[in-house]
């Protein structure tokens, strides 16, 4: 009998053999037979499909099976070609990825270099987690179409800007194991980057050069509508192409204007567009209990560091895709053509309206920002779903009960509990915000995000209120390449302090300024503070020894009866702190002017109304 390492230490060797040649295994030892059937699906938009013998077919699309992606190098060498073959066609480099790779966009357009503003412009994002790479695939069929097959009127009043690939590093670093919950395409590519990030946690603290190159792209070309392209993980259902934003169904959102045009003028023209192709659209779905299927769903959560969460508060129409992982690639592909050709349309006719929307919503400035979203234990409805026949089987593996999905549609529609989020804080929003020279990082990444800040010319000494953490607390681990800190409580110390030329004040009358709360204030869960990137105030410097401080604390309580008094109080009250010589000691501490004045001092500032 082979020991378990030998066995492992064949599978990484023939899985590290298939991803660099990128042919899938003939049989792998780990195919992925062990999921649940496919119920059998035939659609119109199969139709969409050219045959080998079109010079420009697709690698997915020559396949046989329809279940294989192209590689990096050749889904840049594809669209370089048809750069060259099609007026309508340009390729443009935005950005280099951690293991030096070009990471580019496509740009489908009839106004040629510079595109003109008054069109609407859509931006679809594909391969932020690469194995989950439709959108590549549809996009090149799309665009190839646009170029040579008749669709170029989707362009005569919107414009195109295709991602194929934002986390490149990640889709070169393929192989047949990299996502076992998903059916093709049979060599998939990798979730986290080179340097090991989920680029979908990145948003907002852009850490990433691949998010900060995105940031740029989308400074320069503003998208009227941004979708982001996944497949999912979870359970099973007839759907396969989910998809949602933030406001939905009339949910609160930072973009209410924004999140009614989806709603209603969207929403109801896409899902007639897909089904009319043999789609089965729905909205996302993220169970409550793998356990139960019919225990409920949510709505996944409403943080700004994922794209849907992030779009509501920069107000940028943001869809966020997830095809569904139990279908075939060549279903979960044609569905997203059908998605992006249809947005296209829907923004050539009702783009105006949307920008509406858009301005409408940029304009708020709202006194209190909500945020740190946890799940509301309350349903909010009950939602129709179209569910798969399942049952229970005896797991020897786990020792218990497992779902088993079986391939069938349920005839009967499953109502089933909806849980939305609520705010679990409340933020007032300063008129603006002081961040000093010395950390030009968050400067800088202000900038990235689109902020508008006004740089200290000079030193100036400023009226402002600062913040002292209580209790802050480091997390037990490492998430994203860092040590996250929370804190639940502050206090507030109006002063005069100098901030030095280079300084920066951000107002928060401006688009972004729901935006500029969230990452500046330490209590808010996507905060600067709270990803772990201002750890200089938990640092305490000087110290007192107790042959110093305890002759001076019987000094104070002789000087001062009130504090002799909130002493003997503290230890009456609590016993664990009178039963502490160094804790009584440290109190007393606390209380000289020796004491560190910085310790758990924020060194972001609020301005103080005038």
């Amino acid at each position: 009998m082979r020991s378990i390492r030998s066995i492992a230490a064949s599978i990484l060797l023939f899985s590290a053999s298939s991803a660099m040649s990128q042919t899938p295994p003939a049989k792998a030892p780990w195919d992925h037979a062990f999921l649940p059937p496919a119920p059998h699906w035939q659609g119109a938009s199969q139709a969409l499909i050219r045959d080998k013998s079109d010079p420009w077919v697709t690698t997915f699309e020559a396949d046989p099976a329809h279940d294989v992606s192209p590689t990096y190098v050749d889904t840049r060498a594809w669209f370089d070609r048809l750069d060259k073959a099609s007026t309508l066609i340009r390729v443009e480099d935005f950005g280099v990825s951690p293991q030096g790779r070009a990471i580019f966009a496509v740009i489908a357009s009839k106004d040629g270099d510079t595109l003109d503003p008054r069109k609407p412009l859509l931006l679809v994002q594909a391969g932020i987690h690469p194995g989950e790479i439709d959108g590549k695939d549809a996009g090149m069929m799309l665009l190839r179409d646009m170029a040579f097959h008749g669709k170029d009127k989707l362009l005569d009043k919107v414009n195109l800007v295709l991602i194929p690939i934002l986390s490149v590093d990640g889709h070169e670093r393929s192989g047949p194991y990299s996502r076992p919950n998903q059916r093709g395409p049979r060599i998939q590519g990798w979730r986290n980057t080179a340097t090991n990030q989920n680029l979908n946690r990145d948003f907002m603290k852009l850490d990433q050069p691949e998010m900060q190159a995105l940031k740029r792209l989308q400074a320069k070309y503003k998208a009227d509508l941004y979708v982001d392209v996944h497949v999912t993980d979870g359970l099973d259902y007839q759907y396969d192409v989910t998809y949602g934003f933030n406001g939905e169904n009339g949910v609160w959102c930072r973009s209410p204007a924004i999140a009614r045009w989806l709603d209603d003028v969207l929403k109801p023209t896409m899902n007639a567009s897909l089904e009319a192709e043999g789609h089965i659209p729905g909205e996302l779905v993220f169970g409550v209990d793998e356990q139960n299927p019919k225990a409920g769903f949510n709505d996944g959560g409403l943080g700004e560091r994922f794209s849907n969460g992030w779009g509501a508060a920069a107000h940028v129409p943001t869809i966020l895709i997830e095809n569904h992982s139990l279908k075939p690639h060549v279903q979960r592909v044609l569905g997203t053509y059908v998605f992006i050709e249809t947005a296209l349309k829907l923004l050539a006719d009702k783009g105006g309206d949307l920008r509406d929307a858009i301005a409408a919503d940029s304009a708020l400035r709202p006194a209190e920002v909500l945020a740190n979203f946890v799940s509301d234990p309350t349903p909010a409805y009950t939602r129709a779903f179209k569910g798969i026949r399942y049952e229970y089987y005896e797991s020897p593996a786990s020792g218990r009960k497992e779902v088993r999905w079986l391939g069938e549609a349920d005839p009967e529609l499953w109502q089933v509990p909806f849980y939305g989020s609520k705010p679990s804080l409340s933020l007032k929003r300063p008129a603006a915000y002081y961040v000093p020279r010395y950390r030009a990082d968050l400067i800088e990444r202000l900038k990235l995000h689109g902020v508008k800040l006004e740089t200290l010319t000079a030193d100036k000494t400023v009226e402002v209120e600062m913040i002292r953490l209580v209790g802050p607390k480091l997390a037990d681990r490492a998430n994203e390449g860092h040590v996250q800190i929370s804190v639940n409580t502050v206090t507030t110390e109006n002063r005069a302090w100098t901030f030095p030329k280079g300084s920066v004040r951000v107002p928060t009358d401006q688009p972004l300024g729901d935006l500029v709360v969230l990452l500046l204030e330490p209590q808010s869960s996507e905060s600067v503070f709270a990803w772990g990137m201002v750890p200089e105030v938990l640092s305490r410097v000087e110290y007192i020894e107790p042959y110093a401080i305890a002759p001076l604390a019987e000094k104070m309580m002789a000087a001062d009866p009130a504090l002799k008094a909130e002493f003997e109080a503290k230890l009456t009250a609590e016993p664990g702190f009178a039963a502490d010589p160094d804790a009584r000691l440290a109190w007393f501490y606390e209380r000289t002017p020796f004491y560190d004045d910085h310790y758990l001092l924020y060194p972001i500032a609020r301005e103080i109304a005038q």
